[in-house]
């Protein structure tokens, strides 16, 4: 899958409090390889490889399942908040 370095972000900006940990349990990996995996500090990120260029460049994703993951998050936070 590739997606843009910032629209990575931009998703990972949406996650609610407490989320990498809910990721790195659900899909099976430490919580740094979460935030590792969203372009977090702190270490090489993992199962990504980052083209520079506009928009923060392309992002080729290995697996998509922590994407996968956060944006079914996203979605349960999104109608979370439409059914109150």
């Amino acid at each position: 899958m590739v997606i843009t370095f910032n629209e990575l972000r931009r998703i990972k900006d949406k996650l609610p409090s407490g989320s990498s940990q809910r990721i790195a349990d659900e899909v099976g990996v430490s919580v740094d390889e979460v935030r590792n995996y969203f372009g977090g500090e702190g270490g090489a990120p993992v199962g990504i490889h980052i083209e520079k260029g506009p928009d923060g460049g392309v992002v080729t994703l290995d697996d998509s399942a922590i994407l996968d993951c956060a944006l079914r998050i996203i979605a349960e936070t999104e109608a979370a908040k439409q059914s109150v």
